[in-house]
């Protein structure tokens, strides 16, 4: 009865995952929940399949069931109006949560990474990998970048660009497929399915000559492992240097295995438990920790927001990072 009591008087927080198809979604959820339970809250945790109307249906029940705060990673992030109208009109705060929450005045919050970093650490791999300030070239590059739903991809794909677009026009650095604009690789959703079959038409029309793919700068792991599935159906030449994100279980083994050079490592832990940092602060009416005013806005309001830190593993670092830390255990690796 204690309990009950206890639970019944545990202040609620609505958290609203994506999709439980993507391992990142699954921990972040995951370390979301524990650690907010951990702090005393009673969490409603969902997610949603990738469907945006689902998102918005959990979201709306998460405030007609009385959340006090919510915390939304967005599937698509102009899609969810009508449920922050309906946040913003019931006074619940709303922490956009890795995803900008676009096109709306309700965003309390934003929390993630440094989005634009994360970009500039694999353009800066790649960069480095190839020497590129030293080496003559040329190097055929390839890019397949993240969902343009998602306000991150762009950020991502820029970050890279910015570091390695010099390259390219001083033609150190050869696209063969002539596609470059965020708008000819972006990829919908995410999906591995769907960036292995562009892949497989970039390798067919344009490397079937027997040239040699030296980078695929791919913007996330799910990505990236299309494209090494194609790479493996298809490929026949030097394997590239591939960039990722996320360090997920089956791109962390390809990396061990040489068939991926690094992933951005975004502890996911970190991210976690400064979101719950904040809803606590919301709930007492304390001041919210932010650290950049000025570089998200989601062409309504510019959103005060937290940015952790990125930083890239590799077959050299990804003990350390990875599993001395707890991330993973070595039997998932393995």
């Amino acid at each position: 009865m204690l309990m009950a009591s206890m639970s019944a008087l545990a202040e609620k927080v609505g958290v609203s995952m994506p999709t439980k198809d993507l391992q990142r979604w699954n921990q972040d959820g995951a370390n979301m929940e524990a650690q907010l339970i951990e702090a005393g809250y009673e969490v409603d945790l969902q997610f949603a399949s990738n469907d945006v109307q689902t998102q918005l249906s959990q979201v709306e029940n998460m405030i007609a069931n009385g959340a006090e705060v919510l915390v939304i990673a967005a599937i698509e992030g102009s899609s969810l109006g009508e449920a922050l109208a309906m946040a913003k009109e019931n006074e619940i705060p709303v922490i956009a949560y890795d995803r900008l929450l676009m096109e709306s005045d309700a965003v309390s919050y934003y929390a993630t990474f440094d989005n634009y970093k994360v970009g500039t650490v694999q353009g800066t791999y790649v960069k480095d990998a190839l020497d590129l300030e030293n080496a003559a070239g040329p190097f055929n590059l390839e890019i397949t970048a993240g969902d343009p739903g998602d306000n991150n991809a762009g950020y991502f794909y820029q970050g890279a660009i910015d570091v390695l677009k010099p390259y390219i026009d001083a033609g150190k650095l050869v696209i063969k497929s002539g596609q470059i604009e965020f708008t000819d690789v972006a990829t919908p959703t995410w999906a591995t399915e769907t960036a292995q079959t562009r892949a497989e038409n970039i390798l067919s029309s344009f490397y079937a000559d027997g040239s040699n793919v030296d980078v695929w700068l791919c913007s996330n792991d799910s990505t990236a492992l299309g494209v090494e599935n194609a790479l493996a159906a298809n490929y026949n030449g030097t394997y590239p240097i591939i960039t990722g994100q996320d360090c997920d279980i089956a791109n962390t083994k390809n990396m061990i295995a040489g068939k991926q050079s690094m992933s951005v490592f975004k502890d996911t832990r970190t991210l976690a438990a400064q979101v719950v940092k904040m809803v606590g602060q919301i709930l007492k009416g304390e001041e919210v920790d932010v650290n950049d005013i000025e570089t998200y806005n989601n062409n309504v309001i510019t959103v005060p927001s937290f940015l952790c830190e990125p930083v890239f593993a590799d077959v050299n670092n990804y003990k350390e990072l990875l599993v001395d830390s707890g991330y993973y255990t070595e039997d998932q690796l393995q």
